[in-house]
């Protein structure tokens, strides 16, 4: 996929009303899309029924395993710095089976570190919303709008809410990260992001996407994703090579089958149940579901002689590659496919390397200068610790040496029971840095609050934002 790139002269402000002025025509009306007058029916993902988007066998899952599992889920997202530092296997297994839609949005910003990021910069996307804009990049925006899924509900209307906070939520990108501006592939990642949480909340996941998961993929000269498709080539030798001897000898470079495949995280190409399987996986596990996604369809398209049959020329294997086998992406066999590939971080990190050397030798280094991605949650989680402290039992005075206050009623008893257990008297506890705590802090009042009142790390701990249940 091309970037949209290059001032247009756009003189008008970048605010979000700008796409709902005169410009109100709808794309892809009742009239437009039935045939007729009439409510629009839509399936369970929200694509209007009888669309291409919507076409393919949906899998059902019985009631009571879906609620089991939203139960799991409920279980893991209350106790996540918990179960991401001890049982980071337990959730890969879980996104592998799938997320269950109704908390889908919110264990994706869990997963990304997009809910962390956004304690971190709280009111930056305020910021960004309300800032006017770089006018080189909002005209070529509000161009690509209504191109991002027109079937869905969300997107369907010119000037809809779907299409306002996805101009929202690019434009804050370019604000964000002036140096990368905007471009094409970055529009149908928001999109699906927005189908599944707020604006906020889908900005900050772009921005784990853009710089954690696939940095370097939005620069101007696509170094990374060139990069990736020379690395997703060598591994195709190991996975299928009869696919990649038949790419070779026909001189296809992978830059022109795999672009809108990687940028978009197979987002435009695989049918949406499957779209979101792979997502639930690529938020755990990082780039090497891309990976593996990319090498499945290779190797049951063009992996034996039969398949290439009807693929002699190089023309014929591009309409082969740009119109797949409904069956290789059927969400049952694709996800099962994927889940059994023998392709690690490993792999593709050695593999990166010794391309990387071939790249320098020919072009010399990469301009993007994008920092090294990271291989999923638990890598991101590990470099990025949460910002507040997990709920606890935490001190609700701190002293410094030498000022020790008692509470009221307790001087006699803490003494003698502190005495007797080889502690300071006062109930306190020294610390390392010399200042000193009271051991029972649940028993002390809060100077000044109200009896309502908690602390920080409680009201940090909230998750009052996730509406998305």
């Amino acid at each position: 996929m091309a970037e949209s790139r290059g001032a247009n002269g756009l003189g008008a402000p970048g605010s979000r009303d700008s796409l709902a002025g005169d410009e109100l025509s709808s794309l892809g009306s009742d009239s437009e899309i039935n045939g007729g007058g009439g409510e629009r029916q839509v399936d369970k993902f929200g694509f209007i029924v009888g669309s291409q988007s919507a076409a393919g066998p949906l899998e059902e899952l019985p009631l009571d395993v879906l609620r089991q599992r939203e139960s799991k889920w409920l279980d893991m997202l209350s106790n996540w710095d918990k179960w991401m530092a001890k049982k980071h296997k337990k959730i890969r297994l879980r996104c592998q089976k799938g997320i269950p839609p109704s908390l889908r949005g919110r264990a994706w910003q869990y997963l990304s570190g997009g809910k962390v990021k956004l304690e971190q910069n709280a009111g930056k996307f305020e910021e960004l919303d309300v800032s006017l804009g770089d006018p080189k990049w909002l005209d070529v925006i509000e161009r690509d709008l209504h191109r991002q899924f027109p079937f869905h509900e969300m997107f369907v209307s010119r000037g809809g809410h779907g299409q306002q906070d996805l101009f929202r939520v690019l434009k804050a990108y370019t604000l964000y990260r002036p140096e990368e501006g905007y471009c094409q592939a970055q529009a149908p990642v928001a999109a699906v992001l927005l189908m599944h949480m707020p604006a906020e909340q889908a900005f900050w996941c772009l921005v784990q996407i853009c710089e954690k998961y696939l940095p370097g993929y939005y620069s101007e000269k696509l170094e990374a994703i060139q990069l990736d498709g020379e690395i997703l080539f060598s591994l195709l030798q190991r996975v299928a090579p009869v696919a990649h001897k038949h790419l070779r000898k026909q001189k296809i470079d992978p830059i022109l089958y795999m672009t809108e495949w990687f940028m978009c995280a197979f987002s435009r190409t695989l049918p949406w149940s499957s779209v979101l399987r792979v997502w639930d996986m690529f938020f755990c596990e990082g780039v090497k579901i891309v990976f593996r996604v990319g090498l499945v369809l290779l190797k049951h398209t063009l992996g034996s002689s039969d398949k290439l049959k009807s693929c002699q020329g190089q023309y014929e294997t591009m309409e082969r590659l740009r119109a797949l086998n409904p069956k290789i992406m059927q969400e049952a066999f694709l996800v099962q496919e994927i889940i059994e590939l023998p392709v690690t971080e490993r792999h593709i990190e050695r593999e990166h390397l010794i391309q990387l050397k071939k790249w320098k030798e020919t072009h010399g280094d990469l301009q993007c200068g994008s920092p090294p991605r990271l291989h999923g949650a638990k890598a991101i989680s590990d470099s990025e610790p949460r910002s507040h402290k997990a709920l606890g039992l935490v001190p609700s005075i701190i002293l410094p040496p030498g000022q020790l206050l008692p509470p009221k009623g307790h001087k006699g008893k803490e003494k003698k029971r502190d005495q007797g257990k080889g502690r300071p008297g006062n109930g306190l506890v020294p610390e390392e840095n010399g200042a000193q705590v009271f051991a029972e802090p649940w028993t002390l009042p809060v100077l000044g609050a109200s009896p309502h009142h908690q602390s920080k790390e409680s009201l940090s701990s909230r998750e009052s934002e996730d509406t998305y249940l």
